[in-house]
């Protein structure tokens, strides 16, 4: 498997997550309450999951080989990738205050809330079709097979080592129990 084919696939569950979000900013848009903790809880995935894990992969090892591979760091995709990695940390600490807020049901967390997740869904529904469609292609054509390799071994030592043994498998099972309780 090449290590783009291991990034897409983490965009499926992540793409995932962001449907689960989508569906409980609806909810709440019609006046629905949901437990504050799924909102804790997708906040936990996004930040352990998307950015630690999937992030980390890229940023620490998949885009730095790229550029020594010829893909320019600055004015290309690879600046853009990285400025809307920040752009989804902002949205995302947005919505863990407003969680929070919320779950103490104070005034205007709700709202908050959605508008955060709303713009933290709209921002990686767009930035993972970037990455699939014109960024991961690219490297395909760049990388060599010795790069792939070793790239591999590092993003199995992001998932023993940054986030845990088990723990990748884990947000497996949570969006899934998550998906389950809100019926998609």
């Amino acid at each position: 498997m090449r290590p783009t084919e291991v990034l897409k696939q983490e965009h499926e569950v992540i793409k995932r997550m962001i449907g689960i979000l989508e569906t409980a900013c609806d909810r709440l848009e019609r006046g629905e309450e949901l437990p504050a903790n799924l909102f804790r809880q997708v906040v936990d995935f996004i930040r352990t999951f998307a950015d630690r894990c999937h992030h980390g992969k890229e940023e620490d090892f998949l885009f730095p080989r790229l550029e020594e591979r010829g893909i320019p760091r600055e004015g290309g995709p690879l600046e853009v990738m990285l400025l809307e990695h920040e752009e989804g940390r902002h949205f995302v600490r947005g919505m863990a205050e407003a969680a929070e807020k919320y779950g103490r049901g104070e005034a205007g967390a709700k709202a908050a809330l959605v508008e955060n997740a709303r713009g933290y869904t709209t921002l990686l529904t767009s930035h993972i079709a970037k990455e699939n469609d014109v960024l991961y292609p690219m490297g395909e054509q760049v990388l060599t097979e010795a790069d792939e390799q070793e790239l591999l071994e590092r993003f199995e030592e992001v998932e023993q080592v940054r986030i845990g043994e088990g723990k990748h498998e884990e947000y497996h099972q949570l969006v899934h129990r998550l998906e389950a309780q809100l019926g998609r």
